[in-house]
């Protein structure tokens, strides 16, 4: 593979690089089903460390502080390098995190878990910088939203199948005693030995990611004609005053917030003895049914977009969500479970 490629055409504003987009599209899905492992990671570290919903879901907080830490420093650090190495460089961040777990299980310390999944997130938070404008710039712009729909539709994928393959390496060996069983030096035994597949399956992950960072770094080349407009680390923050933008933001924090949430407690939700009351083994694999049904949602919600106002869709999932966890938290088995599982097609 050639590491040159010609710069963008004057006039044009993209690179043309037919081979670049296959990794980017790379990028989308690892990042994606990373964010979405992290709900069959919570239940057990929950089991594995006898924690409290409070302290399990530390799990999140220290992923998406990442989000808030990192971003400014991230996009200063793309401009300041390219896109090519900055997704070098972030990939290369996510994989020290994956290798952070190893002494995080071998010494069965639940805020080092904490610490590798902050790195791991601080990666992602850099790829996410370069992904979303470097698709834009491969082809013309006014294609672009629909390369960037296309490419978040291998982000949604990767929030469903990563949960699925997860859930039956990490939950599958949850064993049937627990660590409320013991104490003193066999405690820190059980734990070291029920998270080792936690650590293979980040392992396993570190291994590909390292696999998609050297081809990339292959690439790092290809771009040579980008520009960056400079601009202050706080640019962007004064679109806040404008009410639409303001009201804008916060829609987007309150869903994310409730979308990461209901992910975050659904394994546990669908063990309760009202709901399904399966073990987490059983029944963990569901929660790629609530990412599946997001990602489906994605799809319907674009082609209704052509066809319906925005404001009445997004009136309408409302309801819709508010709808479902209301049946949800009202009834009980089958229906309180796939009621639950359904918010992610709002």
């Amino acid at each position: 593979m050639s590491s040159s490629d010609p710069a963008p055409a004057e006039g044009e504003g993209h690179v043309h690089a037919p081979s670049l987009p296959p990794f980017v599209f790379a990028l989308f899905f690892i990042f994606g089903g990373i964010t979405s492992l992290n709900d069959v990671l919570i239940p057990k570290l929950k089991e594995l460390f006898t924690l409290n919903y409070t302290q399990a879901m530390l799990v999140q907080f220290c992923f998406f502080a990442a989000y808030l830490v990192i971003g400014i420093p991230g996009a200063k650090l793309v401009k300041r390098i390219g896109y090519m190495r900055g997704a070098v460089a972030g990939l290369m961040t996510m994989t020290a995190g994956c290798l952070l777990f190893i002494p995080a299980s071998t010494t069965a310390t639940y805020p080092l878990f904490l610490l590798a999944l902050f790195i791991l997130a601080s990666g992602v938070v850099i790829v996410q910088v370069v992904a979303n404008p470097l698709i834009s710039l491969l082809g013309p712009q006014e294609t672009a939203h629909s390369r960037l729909t296309f490419a978040q539709a291998f982000n949604s994928f990767g929030t469903f199948v990563f949960p699925l393959v997860g859930a039956g390496l990490i939950l599958g060996t949850l064993a049937d005693v627990s660590a409320e069983d013991f104490e003193g030096a066999a405690l820190a035994a059980y734990r070291t030995a029920e998270s080792a597949m936690i650590v293979k399956t980040y392992l396993g992950l570190a291994a590909a990611i390292t696999v998609v960072a050297g081809a990339v770094w292959l690439f790092r080349n290809r771009l040579q004609g980008e520009k960056h407009e400079a601009s202050s680390g706080l640019a962007g923050f004064d679109l806040l005053a404008r009410p639409r933008f303001g009201f804008g933001a916060l829609c987007i924090f309150l869903y994310v917030g409730a979308e990461v949430a209901i992910g975050s407690i659904v394994i546990n939700y669908l063990t309760l003895d009202d709901v399904l009351g399966r073990p987490e083994s059983v029944i963990g694999w569901m929660v790629s049914l609530y990412w599946g049904g997001a990602m489906i949602g994605r799809f319907i919600g674009s082609a209704l977009l052509r066809l319906v106002s925005p404001g009445k869709i997004l009136a309408a999932v409302a309801v819709g969500a508010i709808a479902l966890i209301a049946l949800s938290t009202n009834s009980s088995g089958t229906l309180a479970a796939y009621s639950l599982l359904a918010i992610g097609l709002m």
